[in-house]
């Protein structure tokens, strides 16, 4: 479990595949405080720790996580935003977000806004992956609020501070990136689809 407040930003140091498996080696500023089978989200994905060496750890993506997420399109050198596990009794200072991704979304627009950002981005409709006006949403594993959702899109607005320590300052028109709506929203969204059946 994860709230969406990113610790800090990794750099992809080494993709090695093995069959369908991608290995994803990556260092960080808080390496050393890792340890073998804890649970990191990677730009919003759960993966679980295998391997440590000095600064740089590795954590394996399989093709269902490659499939679904922006996985298939990272590079050495690729930035990625990162965020250890919740510690039950601290604050929840995002949403809660499980590091499940639902699926990817595409920016379709960069505005400045006066020492601010509005990002937007489109996303495939389904019953469940929905957006509302002042919900959560996930975005590369970040906890954002939604403004002007209009069916499949929407837009959130981005402060300098997390332009800055985030992968968003990387974000152009074209980008993939990677979604989980709000888990209480999907709920919802499937016991309306229920009810309705």
């Amino acid at each position: 479990m994860f709230t969406g407040i990113i610790e800090s930003m990794g750099t992809v140091k080494n993709l090695v595949w093995e069959g369908d498996n991608l290995h994803v080696t990556v260092s960080c500023d808080f390496t050393d405080e890792l340890k073998i089978d804890q649970s990191v989200a990677h730009n919003g994905v759960c993966l679980t720790i295998v391997h440590i060496k000095d600064d740089e750890y590795t954590v394996t993506a399989i093709k269902e996580t490659i499939d679904k997420t922006n996985f298939k399109s990272v590079k050495v050198g690729s930035k990625i935003n990162l965020e250890r596990a919740m510690i039950l009794g601290a604050r929840l200072d995002g949403h809660i977000v499980q590091g499940h991704v639902d699926q990817t979304a595409i920016c379709t627009g960069v505005k400045e806004a006066n020492g601010s950002w509005f990002f937007s981005f489109k996303f495939e409709e389904g019953p469940e992956n929905i957006t509302i006006e002042k919900g959560s949403v996930t975005v590369n594993g970040t906890s954002l609020t939604v403004v002007n959702s209009i069916g499949n899109t929407f837009e959130v607005a981005i402060i300098p501070y997390t332009h800055e320590h985030t992968n968003f300052h990387t974000f152009k028109e074209g980008t993939e990136v990677n979604l989980e709506f709000d888990v209480i929203g999907k709920y919802v969204a499937r016991l309306m689809e229920k009810r309705g059946e």
